[in-house]
């Protein structure tokens, strides 16, 4: 369901494009001091980028009207830059390929894009870098569509990412469930907990990512020799879906096979109803279910077991 957008959200928006615009010179005459419009440039790019690739190929990937995208191609075939060959398996399908001349066209823009870029960044920290790329990702995932995200991979525990996911974690369920402070204090303590007391031949953590984002997480703690625990898997709402969490769940499951365990717990609430099927799905098990107030609210506290 879509929410309107906001006046505010809209015209902070709206700021942004207008600073990032000035910031990288795109509304000067010709980009990078070139006689190209900035269009032009992006086209040049992406042929630059292929060999053998389709004007229709090139408007699609960059949303422009065949019409445009025809003129420009003209322009560039009447300065030498571009050369068109049949297509082997279909001949009325022209692949398009820069010329020497085209490629010698291109490497002082490109050379200037990343020298423009350099310099831009040349007065942070390298932290402030890597904050500045981490938000650039962020804004890429919100805006791309579901075919033009990148694909999620699953990695181990860095730093940085107990505190994230504890921050993460504990606004989602405010958003979603209304829980209140209490639960962040349990989270916190579980992972406090599981820093502090690690073993690398007995606990695993997974951190689901995609673009660079953290979007889930799911973690393996010793309870015994032979039985292990399930926690604190979640997935951002954003990747829902996906099949994210049951990647999660399953390297868990595997992680607890590699190192002996015989058993794989999990502790869970009724009113999480999207990780209890995929708790299902892989064959756990309800034991039991308990009542209980915890986190500002009236919840039912879910056991679950798998024999491994």
């Amino acid at each position: 369901m879509e929410t309107p957008a906001d006046a505010r959200t809209i015209s902070a928006i709206r700021d942004f494009n207008r600073l990032y615009t000035r910031q990288l010179g795109l509304l000067d005459r010709g980009f990078l001091g070139s006689k190209l419009t900035l269009t032009e440039a992006r086209v040049l790019y992406e042929l630059a980028q292929r060999t053998d690739v389709t004007a229709s190929e090139i408007a699609a990937l960059l949303n422009l009207d065949m019409g445009y995208l025809s003129r420009i191609l003209a322009k560039f075939r009447r300065r030498g830059w571009l050369s068109r060959k049949a297509s082997d398996v279909d001949a009325r399908r022209q692949h398009l390929r820069l010329s020497p001349a085209g490629r010698a066209a291109f490497k002082p823009l490109d050379t200037g894009a990343k020298q423009q870029i350099a310099g831009m960044i040349a007065p942070m920290t390298p932290a402030d870098r890597s904050s500045l790329v981490a938000a650039m990702h962020e804004v890429r995932r919100a805006v791309a569509t579901p075919a033009a995200q990148p694909a999620v991979s699953l990695r181990g525990l860095q730093v940085g990412d107990i505190g994230w996911i504890t921050h993460r974690q504990s606004i989602l369920y405010a958003e979603e469930h209304r829980w209140d402070i209490t639960y962040e204090a349990l989270v916190a303590k579980i992972l406090s907990e599981f820093v502090s007391e690690f073993d690398p031949k007995r606990d695993a953590a997974w951190i689901a990512q995609r673009g660079g984002a953290i979007i889930g997480s799911v973690f393996l703690v010793k309870v015994s020799k032979t039985v292990a625990k399930l926690r604190l898997l979640y997935v951002e709402p954003r990747a829902r879906g996906s099949g994210t969490g049951r990647r999660l769940v399953q390297a868990c499951i595997e992680g607890a096979r590699a190192r002996g365990y015989r058993k794989l717990e999990l502790w869970t609430n009724d009113v999480l109803a999207s990780a209890r099927r995929i708790y299902q799905a892989e064959g756990f098990r309800l034991v039991r279910q308990e009542k209980h107030e915890s986190f500002g609210k009236k919840l039912v506290g879910q056991f679950w077991e798998l024999e491994l």
